[in-house]
């Protein structure tokens, strides 16, 4: 995992293993990035996330979600999120980008415009 601080508060965070995996590692997560860094925002690879995310079912986006929302962490998702065919899915991801702290978008660019 590798860190680069965009602007005062924000971070990108990129490598290719996925960081995120259960609840408990996006705990080790927010820690990591709020001590090494002390940003609260964060720009992140989809690649980032478990596979296992993308699967409502499987519950993992609303644990991880609630992780950020509870420790006050925003997070951007950057990746081609096209793959994904599920309904539930894509409402998941239209409603998310309706708020406040937690995109998914397809550039960096516009990770850093919804988190500034």
């Amino acid at each position: 995992m590798e860190f680069e601080i965009i602007e005062n508060g924000i971070v990108y965070v990129s490598g290719g293993e996925p960081f995120i995996t259960d609840a408990q590692s996006a705990l080790d997560f927010i820690a990591t990035v709020r001590y090494e860094t002390k940003c609260e925002r964060i720009i992140a690879d989809k690649s980032g996330l478990a596979e296992g995310f993308f699967r409502l079912g499987t519950g993992l986006a609303g644990e991880i979600l609630q992780k950020f929302v509870n420790y006050r962490m925003r997070l951007a998702v950057v990746g081609d999120f096209s793959k994904y065919t599920s309904k539930p899915l894509k409402d998941f991801i239209f409603e998310s980008n309706k708020g406040r702290d937690f995109f998914f978008v397809g550039t960096r660019d516009e990770a850093l415009s919804r988190l500034i």
